[in-house]
């Protein structure tokens, strides 16, 4: 979000390969890498808030971050977790402090010459001309700020830890992570690394070989996708609007073995989504038959972002995450993009609440209203702010004509190609 098939016949046996550690690495404590089995659960019935949920953050987030006038110094996770406890949905019981992912982790993926570079670029506090050009930190699309390397890792913690707690039954709920475009040698649109791409490292640590990967970002998840673009055992599905950065994901697009892309057009509303879920993912995920199912789920796709043009209200986003969910008892929940600080809020907790089993309340009580009213983004101005971005988590739903453009989209995935998808 730059500002300004899959095989059924053979498993393949290219796999994403831990990076050689050459150094001994910081003094962080290091991710528990041992591997974790799945705990027989009942069959789900319903919604997947009958499994117990966690929700695994930071207080790093807290902290200003991205400098000034960049589209995430706004109030995002931080307003998540304090609307929670607003409403009374996190405590002790359920909530997971993330960890941070040390140096041997983060090779797993990224360069040793990338993470050396953004690790000094840190502790100095200024970037080196060729490390800006060759690693596009210190950039305004992804600048250097105070504790930089501590959040991107931290994210990367948090879904390593999310995996885990999937691989117990657990549904685990990481709002701090989805930076999709993150590559081994690079940053790119706004995240540093690729949290998803380690929770899914994770997910086959612990065994599994058939894991599905869905990004609800209004930006295609370029970075995971081409990670694991040879790998059977990962199929990812994108959903996001056609024609917008990073200008990938083209709906012919199906990487190497296992990938689809729905790239969609503006004003892409909640009918459309639901046709989708019907017509092509969930077709899709169930003959691929996941043992886990992890999701980017970021909230430029709802109505009212700055750096979209879609349309969904948060109910189209929260029951598709909740389909999505019925597939596996192994389930990891991510955060992604988001540009609008009330319709991020909102969303996320909502999507908190239904995850944990919580009722979602017509109108929020005054101090969780008076906290959104305080909210600030240069992006919006202070008329496009709706009433009911104030008053409710709950989005009034946008429903329409299915668009035929979206019937051949579902059409085109679902086509097979000869002895693959």
């Amino acid at each position: 979000m730059s500002i300004y098939s899959f095989h059924l016949l053979g498993k393949s046996n290219t796999i994403v390969k831990p990076r050689r550690d050459t150094t001994t690495g910081d003094q962080e404590t290091p991710i528990n890498s041992s591997r974790s089995t799945i705990r027989p659960k009942a069959a789900i019935a319903g919604l997947p808030a009958s499994r117990e949920a966690v929700f695994i953050c930071g207080q790093v987030y807290r902290r200003q971050a991205f400098g000034q006038n960049h589209p995430l110094s706004i109030i995002r996770v931080a307003g998540v977790m304090d609307l929670c406890r607003m409403l009374g949905w996190l405590d002790e019981t359920c909530y997971l402090e993330s960890p941070r992912a040390d140096m041997s982790v983060l090779r797993r993926f990224h360069r040793d010459d990338y993470l050396d570079a953004l690790q000094r670029a840190d502790a100095r506090g200024m970037v080196e001309h060729d490390d800006r050009l060759k690693y596009r930190i210190g950039t305004m699309e992804n600048p250097l700020f105070p504790g930089l390397f501590e959040r991107a890792s931290t994210a990367v913690g948090g879904s390593i830890m999310a995996a885990e707690q999937a691989l117990l039954g657990k549904t685990a709920f990481h709002p701090s992570g989805g930076t999709h475009h993150g590559r081994p040698d690079r940053a790119s649109g706004f995240c540093y690394f690729n949290d998803p791409v380690f929770a899914l490292l994770t997910l086959l640590d612990g065994g599994l070989d058939h894991i599905l990967y869905v990004d609800l970002d209004a930006h295609h998840g370029d970075g995971v996708q081409d990670a694991f673009s040879d790998d059977a055992r990962v199929f990812t599905i994108s959903v996001h609007e056609e024609k917008r950065w990073p200008h990938s994901g083209l709906l012919n697009d199906r990487a190497v073995v296992a990938a689809r892309n729905l790239p969609v057009p503006r004003g892409f509303h909640d009918s459309e989504l639901d046709y989708l879920m019907d017509h092509a993912i969930l077709p899709l995920a169930q003959v691929f038959a996941p043992q886990a199912v992890v999701i980017t789920c970021g909230t430029d796709a709802l109505d009212g972002d700055p750096l979209s043009r879609l349309k969904l209200s948060n109910l189209a986003l929260w029951r598709a995450v909740e389909r999505l969910l019925e597939l596996t008892e192994c389930n990891v929940v991510l955060g992604g993009g988001g540009y609008n600080p009330w319709t991020l809020v909102r969303c996320w907790t909502g999507l908190w609440g239904r995850l944990s089993g919580r009722v979602i309340p017509d109108l929020l009580p005054l101090d969780a209203q008076a906290y959104l009213q305080n909210l600030e983004c240069d992006l919006i101005d202070e008329e496009d702010i709706r009433a009911d971005w104030i008053s409710s988590l709950a989005d009034r739903p946008n429903h329409g004509v299915v668009r035929d453009e979206i019937k051949r989209c579902a059409e085109a995935v679902t086509a097979t190609r000869g002895t693959t998808w």
